[in-house]
C-alpha cells in the first residue's frame, strides 16, 4: 500500500482564474537613486552656502534654511522611505500626522511669537 505522490498539489498562482490581480509596483532603479542623491547633495551645499554667507544678517536666514531642509526630508520620505510608491493609506498615515505637527507647531509660533527676544 503505498500512496500515489505523482499528482501535483493545486496552483496557487496569483493569475489563476478567479484570482484578484496584484497591481504591479514599479520602485526606483540605481539611475533614480543617483539623480536624488545628487540633488539632495546639491541642496546641502546650498545650505551650507547660505549659512557661511552674509545672508546669516537678514531676515531670509531662517526661511531660506527651512525650506530646503524641507524640501531635502520630502525627497528622502518620498523617495528612501518609498512612501511615493506605498499604498495610499500608508501616505495618508504619515502625512495626516505630519500636517497636524505642522499646524500645531506654527500656531504656537504666533501664539508665543511676543514672548520672544528681539535684537536691537
Amino acid at each position: 500500500m503505498t500512496a500515489d505522490h505523482s499528482h501535483s498539489p493545486a496552483p496557487t498562482d496569483a493569475h489563476a482564474p478567479g484570482a484578484a490581480p496584484h497591481p504591479e509596483v514599479h520602485f526606483p532603479n540605481w539611475h533614480t537613486y543617483k539623480w536624488v542623491a545628487l540633488i539632495l547633495a546639491v541642496l546641502t551645499v546650498a545650505e551650507v552656502w547660505i549659512y557661511y554667507t552674509p545672508m546669516k544678517q537678514t531676515r531670509l536666514f531662517a526661511p531660506a534654511l527651512l525650506t530646503l531642509s524641507a524640501i531635502k526630508f520630502s525627497i528622502v520620505v518620498m523617495f528612501y522611505m518609498h512612501l511615493k510608491y506605498d499604498a495610499k493609506i500608508f501616505r495618508g498615515l504619515f502625512l495626516g500626522p505630519l500636517a497636524i505637527a505642522i499646524i500645531v507647531l506654527i500656531s504656537l509660533l504666533f501664539l508665543f511669537g511676543h514672548l520672544s527676544l528681539h535684537a536691537t
